[in-house]
């Protein structure tokens, strides 16, 4: 009898079975159990990748001052420049974002104007660049040429200038002494590149005698094409070693200029000449597409493959192009 009980319940089972009623777990099929949802947080899957923009371990920033595309691309004046133009990539479509300088210096590192007074003496408390690479474990470093010192917060010491140095305006600097650590005098990035401490992210910013902005020497007077010598000279000195060595072989530089000339008001700031240099950059490329600021900050967070973007630069249009 009782036999006969479990031959009809094997039957209803399979019954079951066949309409779908009962579903076979991984364990009865001999298979091994996933996890289950509730067993745990789900981890991190890590940053995701950006269409065509390639990942790097180092993007350097340099930003010369006050001169329009105009004043500048085929200035024979600038001629090492002007051969990264050529041999590299050229954003010909670029604009800066606002007269005079500071907002400029802000849109790329917060995505916000921020502020149009050079003398702005305030803090910004919203997200910023520094906050973005901390989040993400990236270090970074200000190579400031002539500040007085390693993490100086303090006013404009001629021809150093704050008002070129965005960092010293975040609170995300201001409030942490390691932070502050990062703002360097510009003799730190040989010894950088040599001890294999050169950052996920350096912004490399000449004095006003050799950005282009003040006559070199201090002198009174000068023509500009001394103004434009002496930021190209300046280059050649800093930047030509950078792109040679070992410590920079998977990285991006990106040259700019902060704005255009006073009488150049399109866009906001102004056109002015933006090159990439780098082993994954097309040679000889030249983008006509439209940008500003914003999409320089969004292509360095995405080089590095950084999930924050500040500002204005997480609907920037990315610079995806410049790459192979």
């Amino acid at each position: 009898m009782r036999s006969k009980w479990a031959l009809g319940l094997l039957l209803i089972i399979l019954a079951l079975a066949g309409c779908g009623g009962i579903t076979v777990g991984p364990n009865q099929a001999g298979l091994s159990p996933s996890p289950s949802p509730t067993s745990g947080p789900t981890p991190d899957p890590g940053p995701t990748p950006q269409p065509g923009v390639p990942a790097v371990a180092h993007v350097a920033l340099v930003v010369l001052e006050n001169h329009s595309a105009s004043q500048v691309l085929g200035n024979p004046a600038m001629p090492y420049f002007n051969a990264l133009a050529t041999q590299h990539a050229l954003a010909s479509n670029y604009f800066g974002n606002i007269h005079p300088s500071i907002g400029n210096y802000f849109m790329l590192t917060t995505g916000t104007i921020a502020s149009s007074d050079d003398n702005f003496a305030g803090i910004i408390t919203g997200d910023n660049i520094a906050r973005a690479l901390s989040g993400a474990g990236k270090s970074w470093k200000a190579y400031m040429e002539s500040v007085p010192g390693q993490g100086y917060l303090g006013g404009d010491v001629y021809p150093y200038a704050r008002h070129h140095n965005p960092f010293a305006y975040l609170s995300d600097v201001l409030d942490s002494s390691p932070q502050a650590a990062g703002i360097v005098p510009l003799g730190q990035l040989s010894a950088d590149m040599g001890s294999g401490s050169f950052p996920a992210f350096a912004l490399i910013i000449p004095n006003r005698l050799n950005d282009a902005h003040d006559c070199p020497g201090n002198a009174p007077v000068c023509d500009d094409s001394a103004r434009l010598g002496a930021a190209d000279g300046w280059l050649r000195a800093h930047i030509a070693p950078l792109l040679a060595s070992r410590a920079f072989s998977n990285g991006v530089l990106i040259i700019t200029f902060d704005e255009g000339m006073e009488t150049d008001p399109a866009n906001g700031g102004g056109q002015v000449a933006t090159v990439l240099v780098g082993a994954n950059v097309k040679a000889r490329f030249q983008s006509t597409t439209f940008y500003q600021h914003q999409s320089t900050l969004r292509l360095i967070l995405d080089l590095l493959r950084v999930g924050d973007h500040p500002g204005a630069s997480g609907a920037a249009p990315s610079m995806a192009e410049f790459f192979r």
